[in-house]
């Protein structure tokens, strides 16, 4: 039985990108239903948008079985987790000047949007904990990939004492505790990721101690063979860049360049974009153009909304949730 919200969504979305969402989000049901699973890939600074309400729900009831996101999305929820009371909202954002963007970054703040992220109680609460996760696992021989360390953080219940917002809340922490796949290319221009390259910089750290982009394909490829018999494996792809980009190419790299000719297309497609294809952006191609990269298929169900993901992914997920 669909709740108040999903109800609202099918009287009123009825025509142009407000019909794609509930197209798009049907046919995300219909793809699990019939017993497929589903990748979604989080670019942006979603996190810090607090899309964990809704996806750490979406995550607890099986609605996804692997996440590709960036460095930034990784470390923000946690980072929301225990400093949410310490972030600074400036809804007049597109006013600041130069010289007030620089007076928050002297009072230890990182603007992302209308949001600021507090350097102490976020950065460094976390720089604190993860530095000693890493030199525990070089002193013991151990490698482990960016997501795994800080999984590593989140279960061993030293974070607990700083829990600023509803544990259910967070997304990093319902994965966690599932041990969900996660996908984190190019984890490096992350703030951790910066952190862990400058002790490798000052000798404190070997750069091997954390796994490579290279180790996340090769991770992937192999979740990927098992994961896509039957109804085969989704890709709801919420914004562009790296966290859709790498994990969509998992597919012609086995096709082409392993030549296991077996290997099944993506067998549903999502994407939520405000990136057009008149600028040449890779971000915003429409979905057939995946086509001829051998990534999707004719017949795969294709569904691309130009909206903004802050707005439209919670109301996909509601659907998905009978909120």
């Amino acid at each position: 039985m669909k709740g108040p919200v999903s109800q609202f969504i099918e009287q009123n979305f009825l025509h142009f990108n407000a019909a794609s969402i509930v197209d798009a989000a049907k046919g995300y049901e219909a793809h699990l239903l019939e017993g497929g699973k589903m990748l979604i890939s989080l670019a942006g600074a979603m996190s810090t948008a607090e899309l964990g309400i809704s996806l750490a729900e979406m995550i607890r009831q099986d609605k996804v079985q692997i996440i590709s996101c960036t460095g930034a999305n990784l470390e923000e929820d946690i980072m929301n987790l225990v400093a949410h009371k310490s972030y600074k909202r400036v809804p007049h954002y597109r006013d600041l000047s130069p010289i007030e963007e620089r007076e928050l970054l002297d009072e230890g703040f990182n603007r992302v949007t209308d949001t600021c992220i507090p350097e102490e109680e976020a950065f460094r609460r976390l720089q604190k904990h993860i530095e000693k996760i890493w030199k525990d696992a070089e002193a013991k021989g151990e490698r482990f990939l960016p997501h795994e360390y800080m999984y590593q953080m989140l279960t061993s219940g030293v974070l607990e004492q700083y829990y600023e917002i509803e544990p259910r809340n967070s997304w990093m922490l319902a994965a966690a505790e599932k041990n969900l796949p996660i996908i984190c290319p190019g984890w490096e221009d992350s703030t951790m990721g910066n952190i862990f390259a400058s002790y490798c910089i000052k000798g404190k750290l070997k750069a091997s101690t954390v796994k490579s982009g290279i180790e996340y394909m090769t991770y992937l490829a192999d979740w990927y063979r098992q994961n896509s018999a039957g109804k085969g494996l989704g890709f709801f792809q919420i914004g562009g860049g790296i966290a859709g980009d790498f994990p969509i190419c998992v597919v012609p790299m086995l096709y082409q360049d392993l030549e296991m000719t077996d290997i099944p297309f993506w067998s549903y497609f999502c994407q939520i974009s405000d990136s057009t294809t008149s600028y040449g952006s890779y971000s915003g191609a429409v979905p057939n153009e995946k086509i001829t990269w051998g990534k999707l298929d004719v017949d795969t169900p294709k569904f691309i909304i130009e909206s903004d993901a802050t707005i439209v992914a919670p109301l996909i997920f509601a659907w998905l949730l009978n909120f």
